[in-house]
């Protein structure tokens, strides 16, 4: 049986029926650049002239900088952990560039670059990583929830939030970003039916990423990961994740049918992790190497970059300007982490309730008291 993912499918559109990642895929921009044929996607993305263009490749080349030098400080010391996204900036750009600023953004820990889209500061990308806090920013400045470790929980998250949106009436929408091993989870499969019964204003966003830690994709899918929401009630789009362009208007439908009372979408970006799974990782005892350099074909960034210079978009002056807004990034990531003051002994104690507790005040008092002595003791050694 051949099953149609998109419920907005047009007549003669590729059907998703196969597992491989070259299965068929909305896809408007080929690895080489060439342009593709297609009337219903395209209209979603006709507004992105020469300027916006070039605003995703610039967006896509400082967003891989800055997570190839966040992995560099982890390698020297300076962060605990770092979870890359090399490989997958198209997905996570493409879909962020979609978003507007009130809609509201639940995603898991790989998410940096749609960080960078919502204008979280660099200090603050760094500050869970590093070990100064245990969460990075303030969600409701920039509407992006902090960052999800608990694999999947963000759904339900997204979910109950795009309720909140449907009861107050506003046409805003939640997205919740995971990853293909994710959709195994119960939280994930019980955000969908909640979404699903109420009509959600969210899209449910799947880097699929072939990896699941150290284990494909194959192992837990059996078929294209977006076949499954249908079942739900939920229409699905199957993209290439590594089409920025593409990206942009599977998220635009998605957001617009979120906004006009359509209810949830879900979201399959096919694309690819090309590091590994978070600096704690050794991708080559799992994965083929012949495997790695054919996605690096499939580039996200060399692709959109080969559509610019194929239509006359990108000169040299252009390129060059990049790579030295990238340099300068990268050096003010630097700064911003290598200066982040340590915390206080009793910053545990901050953001744990909203209003004064007694309970919580009295432990402060005495882990105070605690301290003091503790600094008594340390001075009378010192004599």
């Amino acid at each position: 049986m051949r099953i149609k993912v998109s419920l907005h499918t047009p007549v003669g559109h590729p059907e998703n029926t196969g597992m491989e990642p070259n299965d068929p895929y909305v896809q408007l921009v080929r690895p080489g650049g060439a342009r593709v044929e297609d009337a219903f996607y395209a209209r979603w993305v006709q507004d992105v002239d020469a300027e916006a263009l070039r605003g995703l490749y610039r967006d896509m080349v400082l967003v891989r900088r800055l997570d190839t030098e966040a992995t560099s400080l982890q390698r020297q010391g300076e962060l605990g952990l770092w979870p890359p996204l090399l490989g997958q900036e198209a997905a996570q750009i493409g879909s962020a560039r979609a978003l507007r600023p009130s809609d509201f953004v639940f995603s898991s820990y790989r998410e940096n670059a749609v960080a960078w889209c919502r204008g979280v500061d660099f200090a603050d990308l760094m500050r869970v990583w590093r070990g100064n806090a245990a969460g990075g920013w303030d969600p409701y400045s920039v509407n992006m929830a902090p960052t999800q470790v608990i694999i999947g929980a963000q759904a339900l998250h997204a979910a109950g939030y795009a309720m909140g949106i449907a009861q107050d009436g506003a046409d805003d929408a939640a997205i919740s970003y995971f990853g293909d091993g994710a959709t195994s989870q119960g939280d994930v499969n019980e955000a969908m039916v909640f979404a699903a019964s109420f009509q959600a204003p969210v899209i449910f966003f799947c880097q699929n990423n072939q990896w699941a830690i150290s284990e494909p994709v194959g192992l837990q899918a059996q078929v294209p990961i977006a076949n499954r929401a249908p079942g739900f009630g939920i229409p699905s789009i199957r993209v290439d994740g590594n089409d920025v362009l593409a990206v942009l208007a599977a998220t635009r439908e998605a957001l617009d049918r979120a906004r006009s009372g359509g209810g949830p979408t879900f979201i399959e970006a096919v694309t690819y992790r090309m590091g590994p799974h978070t600096t704690a990782d050794d991708p080559t005892r799992y994965r083929d190497a012949a495997e790695l350099e054919d996605w690096r074909l499939k580039d996200p960034i060399s692709r959109l970059g080969a559509l610019l210079q194929n239509e006359g978009h990108a000169d040299g002056a252009f390129l060059a300007s990049v790579e030295a807004d990238a340099d300068a990034l990268a050096a003010a990531l630097r700064e911003a982490c290598l200066t982040l003051p340590d915390p206080g002994p009793a910053d545990v104690f901050a953001h744990v309730y909203a209003e004064p507790n007694s309970w919580l005040d009295r432990q402060q008092e005495h882990y105070a008291a605690y301290l003091a002595m503790m600094d008594g003791a340390a001075e009378g050694q010192a004599r």
